[in-house]
């Protein structure tokens, strides 16, 4: 049962942090492509959302040479004393956040560049910063993209593969996730236990996008 239930708690862990780090991060970057006029947005734009085009193994293929032992990022890690970025999670951390950073990032940029400018005109006409105009106007006003946002980002990280697999591997314990999991047993032709964890992320996925579904009609029965 643990060697079942590892791989799965896992990728619970990593779409969790994942999420959190893409909340964070993936706000403020939304918030810059939806407001700025300038012509980097375009740049940026394209870049947020290459995960959406490119096979995930260009994308770890890349990571791999990036954060390895030899390429810039794993030198600098090394040299500061931390531990290698390469099959381990906090890779698959770094890789699963530039991976499922459209599935953030879009929503809450379409959602707010909907919005009337009236809504911010409004709160500077009453003294308020730019930030408390953000936290307590916007982000108010587009709930459900932003909930939205945050639900798709968890559960693409729950099925992620080919990034987690080029950076982490399979190392039980620390990088082998439910969908590297699978993979591992049907190369091993033990086929029940791959049903067994690719039905326990069905199970997972499944109510998660039906809720998204169904919270995504609400706001059109009222408009009805």
């Amino acid at each position: 049962m643990d060697d079942f239930r590892a791989p799965l708690l896992l990728s619970l862990r990593l779409a969790a942090v994942t999420t959190a780090l893409l909340l964070a991060l993936g706000l403020p970057l939304a918030a810059w492509l939806a407001f700025s006029r300038g012509r980097l947005r375009h740049w940026v734009h394209a870049a947020v959302s290459l995960p959406l085009v490119l096979p995930p193994t260009v994308l770890g293929f890349y990571l791999l040479l990036l954060l390895g032992p030899r390429g810039p990022a794993g030198r600098l890690c090394e040299a500061l004393g931390g531990p290698g970025l390469v099959f381990s999670f906090a890779g698959l951390v770094i890789g699963s956040v530039l991976f499922s950073l459209p599935f953030m990032v879009h929503p809450v940029e379409a959602a707010l560049s909907e919005l009337p400018p009236s809504l911010s005109e409004a709160a500077a006409v009453l003294g308020k910063s730019r930030w408390e105009t953000f936290r307590r106007v916007l982000l108010p006003n587009i709930r459900p993209a932003l909930l939205g946002g945050v639900i798709m980002t968890f559960a693409h990280t729950l099925g992620e593969f080919g990034v987690v697999l080029m950076l982490g591997g399979a190392i039980p314990g620390v990088t082998r996730t439910a969908s590297v999991a699978i993979y591992a047993e049907v190369e091993s032709m033990n086929h029940a236990a791959a049903h067994r964890h690719a039905l326990a992320l069905l199970l997972l996925t499944f109510p998660i996008l039906l809720g998204l579904r169904m919270l995504r009609a609400e706001p059109a029965k009222g408009r009805a």
